[in-house]
């Protein structure tokens, strides 16, 4: 499908021009200002969206514009109409051969074109990224988007596990262990129910001999009040006799009694508890150096985890585009731009990404068989027999401006509208 015909009124700068197209290479030719640019404008206004429509598409002084294309399978009219406030509304009609109309005319013209469908050299001034993302679409079966999310939610966390696992061995190698160190822990409880123990066997100790003590003491007692009672013998005999009775029986039994044991050194003990707790302390730290390495192994391994997830979308991803049919060989992907035979497109030739880039374009458009190039007066000559050959080849329209021309055929625009062909003898002047 290519254009038939086109007319356009009071679009831009244009005032009327109707332009019946021959041949592949459609070149659009005139000084600056006078309307070549409002012509393509005019086929890319009918056909891609409101989107695209600058700010005042009506020309100065007029309240109605209108463009009519017909694409031969199709007709498609675009109206401009003026508000009082300056701006615009604008409205669409496509309507086939046997004058049937569209329901929906702007999603039928979307599935017509291409994102390259009107400036393949927009394609090379496109930086890498861009132009990376323009060939994705010849991709099928891969969501570079949910890749791209994918890789970088794992990119993030492996980024959290690393910054953890670093966190966990400085704290690992920050616990300083003893050489001494055992390697189980001292029961230091048992050794504290010992001392309570043998603290319990003192204290009967110091309250026995208390008891002797005060045995003792009543004794000393007893023998002074016999002494005291001697001199008063013959009132106090009976109760001398009693007291002395008694006093010697106590003595008796001091005399049989066991020795006392002797007492426990808590003071060995007490160390021995203290090296207890010591040694115990030690043993903690090595268990939680022990936990905290095992935890960064742990990330560590989470770490491996993601980046080899990551790698394997890679991989997949790597894959499919090697299945991919691109439309130019030697086409490829880079991480942020794409190659040609390998090479970084931007560092091949002009004519190379010239081919490349309306090969690109012609696969991108397979319906619409129509590309626009807005500077053509870039091209040298190679460039144009080039941008010839290929549009012939491949059965292609290329609508072309330049500011100035030397072929026959050449559509020139002045003050709106369409002066003539350009003659061979003004070329050659």
């Amino acid at each position: 499908m290519k254009i038939v015909q086109l007319q356009a009124e009071n679009v831009k700068r244009l005032k009327a021009v109707e332009i019946s197209p021959e041949g592949h290479i459609v070149e659009i030719t005139g000084r600056n200002g006078q309307g070549k640019s409002s012509v393509l404008d005019a086929i890319w206004w009918a056909l891609a969206g409101t989107t695209h429509i600058q700010a005042v598409p009506i020309r100065k002084g007029e309240n109605e514009a209108r463009i009519r294309l017909d694409l031969g399978e199709i007709k498609v009219v675009r109206t401009f109409r003026k508000r009082e406030d300056e701006t615009f509304t604008t409205s669409i009609a496509v309507e086939s051969t046997d004058g049937a109309r569209y329901p929906s005319p702007q999603r039928m013209l979307d599935g017509l074109l291409g994102a390259l469908s009107f400036d393949p050299l927009a394609f090379t001034r496109m930086d890498g990224k861009a132009q990376l993302e323009a060939l994705k679409r010849f991709v099928t079966g891969v969501d570079f988007e949910a890749i791209e999310r994918a890789n970088k939610a794992d990119y993030d966390r492996r980024t959290d596990v690393n910054r953890q696992v670093k966190a966990l061995r400085a704290q690992a190698s920050a616990i300083v262990v003893p050489a001494d160190a055992p390697a189980e822990r001292i029961d230091d409880a048992a050794l504290v129910a010992e001392l309570e123990q043998a603290g319990d066997h003192n204290a009967l100790i110091e309250r026995r001999r208390a008891g002797r003590q005060a045995v003792a003491t009543e004794v000393k007692h007893m023998d002074d009040e016999a002494e005291r009672l001697r001199s008063n013998i013959a009132a106090l005999t009976e109760r001398l006799t009693y007291l002395e009775g008694a006093a010697a029986e106590k003595r008796e039994q001091l005399a049989k009694a066991e020795a006392l044991p002797e007492a426990i050194d808590t003071a060995a003990l007490r160390e021995r508890i203290a090296d207890a707790g010591r040694a115990n302390a030690a043993l903690a730290r090595r268990e939680e150096r022990a936990r905290v390495e095992a935890e960064a192994t742990e990330a560590e391994a989470q770490s491996a985890a993601l980046t080899k997830a990551i790698e394997e979308r890679v991989t997949a991803k790597r894959e499919a585009i090697a299945k991919a049919e691109l439309p130019v060989p030697g086409l490829g992907f880079g991480d942020d731009e794409i190659l040609l035979d390998g090479v970084p497109f931007d560092q091949a030739s002009s004519a190379e990404q010239l081919r490349t880039s309306v090969a690109i374009a012609m696969a991108a458009n397979p319906k619409l068989r129509v590309i626009r190039v807005q500077d053509g007066s870039l091209l040298d000559e190679e460039a144009m027999r080039i941008l010839a050959e290929m549009a012939q080849a491949a059965d292609y329209q290329v609508w072309i401006e330049v500011v100035q021309s030397g072929r026959s055929a050449a559509i020139v625009i002045e003050d709106g509208a369409v002066k003539g062909a350009v003659q061979v003898a003004q070329a050659a002047e």
